[in-house]
């Protein structure tokens, strides 16, 4: 009543070739090596008269203390995370005990 029907395969009816395509060929025009010339070494590159970044000593001092803050900030969050997870660890530890405890005095009564 339910059985698949698996789909006949039809039978090749001959030889069947992929249509042909049409390669056109293309020209290779070569340059000649005068665009290819280095530029000539009378025009050295211009020099910049200062250096992109100046520290001044007040600019120094703002780049140290926000390093500084960014130090303390980080070290506070990976104290943080440290605190919680041994307070965690502290409390699963007491919850274990209290369990054991537990399940130790029910043995006991018995």
């Amino acid at each position: 009543m339910l059985r698949p029907k698996v789909p006949a395969m039809p039978q090749p009816t001959g030889h069947i070739t992929p249509p042909a395509r049409v390669v056109e060929p293309t020209a290779v025009i070569q340059q000649s090596p005068q665009h290819f010339a280095p530029a000539p070494a009378d025009s050295p590159a211009p020099v910049p008269a200062r250096p992109a970044v100046q520290l001044t000593p007040g600019s120094a001092i703002a780049l140290v203390g926000t390093g500084a803050a960014v130090v303390l900030v980080v070290g506070a969050v990976l104290v943080s995370l440290l605190l919680a997870v041994a307070v965690t660890a502290a409390s699963v530890a007491v919850c274990a005990l209290v369990i054991r405890s537990l399940v130790a005095s029910d043995n006991r009564r018995r």
